[in-house]
């Protein structure tokens, strides 16, 4: 008997440490997307030169991209997890 409840209970917890290495992931996610984003808005505000305006906005879109994976990759993987 107690070796099902600790099997039951060591299994409540690797759910619970794999929850929390999915939110770990999805905040890299986040602030990878939000570093592309300033870094996009800094160079098409301050630059004069089109080709860093173009690399500006290619990061802005790329940051938009990461933030969407890493939204779509949180909600898939939580999705896994809720169902073991």
């Amino acid at each position: 008997m107690a070796e099902i409840q600790e099997r039951e209970r060591s299994g409540a917890l690797d759910r619970e440490r794999t929850a929390l290495a999915n939110e770990r992931t999805f905040l890299a996610y986040v602030r990878t997307s939000i570093s592309l984003l300033v870094l996009g808005a800094v160079l098409i505000h301050f630059s004069q030169d089109p080709n860093v305006v173009l690399f500006g906005v290619f990061a802005s879109g790329v940051g938009i991209i990461a933030l969407l994976f890493g939204t779509w990759r949180f909600v898939k993987v939580r999705i896994k997890i809720e169902r073991y």
